[in-house]
C-alpha cells in the first residue's frame, strides 16, 4: 500500500528520482555524452524513441536498428528537427531473425565505430501465436533471443571500447514487472508454444516468459563479465505501465476501457523512459551490475528472477538455440540434459 502511494505521488527514492521523473530530468546532471556511441533497439516509437531523443540531446552518437527502415528514418528526422547536429545512423535489423541479427552486427562492425552503450529496448506483445523463421515463438524470439544474440556478438566490441577509451560500457535491458506473472518450467513452456500447440498459447504468459528471460539473462551476463574482469556493466529496468505501440495488436474497445480505468497508474512516455536513461547514463551507477531498477531506483526481483541456476540453464538453452537451432534445444535428449544440469547445479549450490 505504501509503495503504491509513493508511486502515485511520485515520491523520490534513494536516487533522488521517482515515478514522476522524466528522461530529461534524470540526465540533466549526467556527464557530456559526445564521446558515447549507443545502439538502441526499438527506437522508432514510444519509450525507445524518447530514450533516443534525450540521449541525442545530451550529445550521444546513436545507431538505430529497425525492421521498418522508413519508421527509423522518420524517428531520425524528428530528432534532427530538435537537434540538427545529432549524429544518427539508421540500420536494418529484424530481432526475430537470428540471421538478421548476425548481418546487423557484421554491418555495424564494418563501420569501425566504438560501442559504449547498448540499450535492448525493442519489445513485442503478440496476441496470436506465431513462430519465427528459426522455429521460436515470436514474442520470445523478438523480446529475448534476438537480444541475447545481439548482446553476445557485440560484447567483444564493448569490452574493447571500454579498454581503449577508459569509459565503462553499459548494457541496459528493458524488462517489465510482468515477468513475475510467469511460473513453471521456462524451457518446457517455450517448447510447447514454439511447436504451435495453440491450446497452450497464452499471450500474456508468453510475454511474461520473455521478460523473465531478460531478467535472468541480465544476471548471467553480469556474472560472466565479472569473471572476465571486463569494464562493462549490465542492468535491467522496468519502465512502468504506459500505453505505447507495444499494445497495437490489442487495440479495441476493451483495451481502451482498461487503459482509461487505470489511467492514474499510467506513466507518460517521458516518465517511462526515465529509468532506462538513468541506468544508461547516471554517474552514481558506475560499477553497478546485475541489478533490477524500477522508477529510477534499485528494486528487488522475485525468487525465480533471482535464481542463478535457472539463469545458467537459460543461458545454455539460448546458446543451443542460436548455434544449433530450435529443434536441437527442444529435442527430448537435450531437454533431459538441461534438466540434469539444473538439478546438478542446484545440488552443488546446496553443498
Amino acid at each position: 500500500m505504501l509503495e503504491t502511494l509513493r508511486y502515485l505521488v511520485g515520491s523520490a527514492g534513494a536516487s533522488g528520482y521517482g515515478s514522476k521523473s522524466t528522461a530529461e530530468q534524470v540526465t540533466e546532471n549526467c556527464c557530456d555524452l559526445h564521446s558515447i556511441t549507443a545502439i538502441i533497439t526499438g527506437a522508432t516509437s514510444g519509450i525507445g524513441a524518447e530514450t533516443a531523443r534525450v540521449l541525442a540531446k545530451r550529445g550521444a552518437r546513436l545507431v538505430l536498428p529497425a525492421r521498418n527502415l522508413k519508421a527509423a528514418e522518420d524517428a531520425r528526422a524528428r530528432i534532427l528537427s530538435e537537434n540538427p547536429d545529432a549524429d544518427i545512423i539508421v540500420m536494418g535489423l529484424d530481432l526475430s531473425s537470428l540471421n538478421s541479427v548476425r548481418n546487423f552486427v557484421s554491418e555495424f562492425e564494418s563501420l569501425n565505430l566504438p560501442l559504449n552503450l547498448l540499450i535492448n529496448n525493442a519489445g513485442k506483445f503478440a496476441l496470436e501465436p506465431a513462430v519465427s523463421e528459426d522455429g521460436i515463438e515470436m514474442t520470445f524470439a523478438t523480446n529475448y533471443l534476438g537480444h541475447f544474440l545481439l548482446t553476445k556478438l557485440l560484447l567483444k566490441k564493448m569490452i574493447e571500447t571500454a579498454k581503449t577509451s577508459g569509459l565503462q560500457g553499459r548494457i541496459v535491458n528493458v524488462s517489465s514487472s510482468i515477468y513475475k506473472w510467469f511460473s513453471g518450467d521456462m524451457i518446457r513452456y517455450l517448447c510447447e508454444i514454439s511447436r504451435n500447440k495453440l491450446r497452450d498459447f497464452d499471450p500474456t504468459r508468453a510475454y511474461a516468459l520473455s521478460k523473465l528471460a531478460i531478467v535472468l539473462h541480465t544476471k548471467e551476463v553480469a556474472q560472466r563479465l565479472k569473471q572476465m574482469e571486463a569494464n562493462v556493466t549490465v542492468n535491467c529496468v522496468h519502465p512502468g505501465v504506459v500505453r505505447t505501440r507495444l499494445t497495437r495488436e490489442r487495440e479495441g474497445m476493451v483495451t481502451d476501457v482498461v487503459f482509461f480505468l487505470t489511467s492514474k497508474l499510467l506513466k507518460t512516455i517521458p516518465q517511462a523512459a526515465a529509468t532506462t536513461c538513468y541506468v544508461a547514463t547516471h554517474p552514481a551507477l558506475v560499477n553497478a551490475t546485475g541489478k533490477y531498477f524500477s522508477d529510477c531506483n534499485e528494486a528487488s526481483t522475485s525468487k525465480l528472477g533471482s535464481n542463478s541456476t535457472e539463469a545458467a540453464r537459460l543461458w545454455t538453452a539460448s546458446e543451443i538455440m542460436v548455434s544449433r537451432g530450435s529443434k536441437a534445444v527442444f529435442d527430448p535428449l537435450t531437454s533431459a540434459i538441461l534438466d540434469y544440469d539444473r538439478k546438478s547445479n542446484s545440488k552443488k549450490r546446496k553443498e
